[in-house]
């Protein structure tokens, strides 16, 4: 070819490509222009990248951007998610707990969720989840929503061609404005090339390649009450203005007593028409029951009390926020209850029943639901977080002990093993443990690939601890929701000691296959262990008080055990003892205290258990034994919301390890500025103790 007719040929091409952009409609969105489709190549191996032409030169300062969309795979809505990744900026899990309460008047940003999670009504995972408009199988999805953006120092009017390559789909091109993302899903377990060719009105064209293949992470939590969230139901209960009477065991005069009850009941408030033998009272009674636990908390999962507040699901859902090109696939298995033996490796009682539907009266264990899991996904847990021990050496008789007086309730809670002595739990840990944790570790080895490091142990923290070095005083402050209980000092510090000094040491040996823990292979059966949580904690054990703590609990928890009306003739139309309303107690403010009272569990969950011993089961919803299971059952001396974003960004450190990805920047921040007519936040490090 002459040098003449070069010239003329670039003349023509010169003059094609203006006349094309002119056709073009400007300013057209992506949806506007939709992809040219043309037969893709031959197969290539899976996963490959596809083949591609001679590659030009990558223009410096150039590149493609590109992150999953709503890549915490538990949720439905991406608006759910988006909020996660806001408040999140804020700096950690805690941060962002803080911002989304103050956001929500400490009311629980949990209850608008909670609606919208890949979980049938009895909080189990559905196999197909429609999630943004689209149905996806839940444990395999075959492609993933992604968004792409061109990040350039293009001038304004650049237009960019993109192109979109793999071995599974037919390739996609289009031409759009620069400044525009692209919106498309790639497909699993495939290497997506995108190439992009940014073309300015003047200037050198900038060209760009990047692959994209997203990393899904199958992420399981177990374990027992502390790993599910018990204590912070989704919907906290409605509480009425008016007081619901429980009666007691005593023949006196003070047999009954008053406290707020739940709002929308319509039945009976009264002890009387509980008490009535006439016939029709039952078929009364029970009436009354079913409409006393429709109007109850709401759960992710009612069975097991777990809840989107649990420190399990706040880690995976931070692993999300953190990490744009991945996606979290979460199964939620822990258990309200659960022991090695019932929760773990084999069913347990259910806690109660949903609000809705029926109710099965047991939850499968954990493992084998967990089996099933992988061998329907095809692969192995990439992570999973375990709590478990409390309940093996009854944890919950240990606080029975603590809070419940000597009256007829301890004598018979007692007999129902809510009342154990921390010689007796000692025994249990010293002689039954260590096995159980041998039949638990041969259990979980196989749905991790072989190696329990992929299992994060998170330990729990000593709930009755003032500062590192005081054990709380002890008292009724926190406790009076009952007349029996009472957390007395002379009970209160031996357990905290055993605690400490037995109980916290003594799982992280087990977890870690430390010295006396029989491990056949300490490389592959030892645990990864968290417990960077525990100083923290030891800042704000159930005792602790701010000046900042919400007004509600400052004027109506009284400190001295006098937070309830006591005059009969008055306390059914007004229980609180304060001049607020029981309404106006909101159950995830911040707060000094990271432990649940029994007055923060009654006022926030008001359980009424079903999963009990038939010795203690209540008769009726007045049962003189309601107001001391529901203490023991509903989530007391058990994490807040606060505290579970603490161990959630305690966990965070060892789970990035674990599945090797990188730790964030640092985010400076300073406390979070007070809601209007609220105090302000307490800062976790220097809170004001009183």
């Amino acid at each position: 070819m002459t040098p003449k007719t070069l010239l003329i040929v670039l003349a023509l091409l010169v003059v094609n490509a203006a006349f094309a952009q002119a056709q073009a409609p400007q300013g057209a969105a992506p949806q506007a222009a939709p992809p040219q489709v043309t037969t893709p190549p031959a197969a290539a191996p899976q996963g490959a990248a596809p083949p591609a032409a001679a590659p030009q030169a990558h223009t410096p300062g150039t590149a493609i951007q590109w992150e999953v969309q709503n890549r915490f795979r538990l949720f439905r809505a991406a608006e759910d998610f988006q909020r996660q990744v806001t408040a999140q900026r804020a700096g950690g899990v805690l941060q962002a707990e803080r911002l989304l309460e103050r956001d929500a008047d400490g009311r629980g940003w949990a209850r608008t969720t909670v609606d919208r999670l890949c979980l049938d009504a009895a909080g189990h995972l559905v196999e197909t989840c429609t999630r943004d408009g689209e149905r996806e199988s839940y444990l395999k999805p075959a492609d993933y929503p992604v968004r792409i953006t061109f990040a350039g120092a293009a001038p304004p009017g650049t237009t960019c061609a993109w192109t979109l390559q793999n071995n599974t789909d037919a390739k996609q091109e289009l031409t759009i404005g620069c400044e525009e993302e692209i919106t498309t899903r790639v497909p699993a377990g495939v290497v997506t090339r995108v190439v992009v060719d940014a073309i300015p009105k003047d200037g050198p064209v900038q060209h760009a390649e990047a692959d994209i293949r997203v990393r899904d992470l199958l992420i399981a939590g177990l374990g027992d009450s502390i790993a599910a969230g018990e204590g912070n139901p989704d919907k906290p209960i409605a509480l009425s203005e008016e007081g619901f009477c429980f009666r007691r065991f005593l023949g006196t005069s003070n047999s009954q007593y008053y406290r707020p009850g739940r709002a929308g009941f319509r039945g009976d408030k009264s002890c009387e028409a509980a008490a009535d033998t006439t016939p029709g009272a039952a078929a009364t009674s029970t009436a009354a029951t079913q409409d006393w636990q429709r109007h109850g908390a709401r759960w992710m999962n009612a069975a097991c009390h777990a809840s989107l507040y649990g420190y399990q699901m706040r880690a995976a859902l931070a692993l999300a926020v953190e990490n744009p090109q991945i996606a979290v696939t979460y199964v939620p298995l822990a258990c309200s209850g659960a022991t090695i033996a019932e929760g773990l490796l084999g069913s347990q009682t259910a806690r109660e029943c949903p609000l809705q539907g029926s109710c099965a009266g047991s939850s499968p264990a954990q493992v084998r639901q967990l089996e099933g899991i992988v061998r329907r996904a095809g692969r192995s847990v990439d992570l999973m977080f375990l709590t478990i021990g409390a309940n093996d050496i009854k944890f919950a008789g240990l606080v029975g002990n603590v809070i419940i007086e000597d009256t007829a309730e301890r004598q018979l809670s007692r007999r129902g093993d809510l009342v154990i002595s921390p010689q007796e739990s000692d025994d249990i840990l010293r002689k039954t443990l260590p096995a159980s944790f041998v039949k638990l570790r041969t259990a979980l080895k196989p749905l991790v690939g072989g190696n329990l490091r992929r299992v994060v142990y998170v330990s729990y923290g000593n709930p009755a601890l003032q500062n590192a070095d005081t054990v709380c005083s002890g008292g009724r402050d926190g406790f009076d929701v009952h007349p029996a209980l009472d957390a007395k000092p002379e009970r209160l510090q031996p357990v905290a000691t055993f605690v400490s000094e037995r109980f916290l040491p003594a799982v992280k040996a087990l977890a870690t296959c430390g010295a006396g823990i029989l491990c056949n292979d300490k490389a592959s059966e030892s645990m990864s262990f968290v417990d960077a949580h525990q100083p923290a904690f030891a800042e704000h054990g159930f005792c602790v008080r701010a000046d900042t703590d919400p007004a509600f609990d400052r004027k109506c928890f009284s400190q001295t055990g006098d937070s309830f009306e006591e005059d009969q003739t008055v306390a059914p139309d007004g229980p609180l003892a304060c001049d607020m309303r029981a309404s106006d107690y909101r159950p995830y403010a911040s707060r000094a205290r990271w432990v649940r009272t029994a007055n923060d569990s009654y006022f926030t969950a008001m359980t009424y258990p079903q999963g009990l011993p038939a010795l203690l089961k209540p008769r009726d919803i007045h049962d003189a034994m309601w107001g001391i299971v529901s203490a023991l059952y509903g989530g007391a001396i058990h994490p807040t919301a606060e505290g579970h974003a603490a161990m959630a960004d305690a966990a965070l450190p060892m789970a990035r390890a674990v599945l090797d990805l990188p730790t964030p920047p640092d985010v400076t921040t300073a406390p979070l500025a007070p809601a209007a007519n609220t105090p302000p936040s307490p800062d976790a490090a220097a809170p004001a103790h009183q």
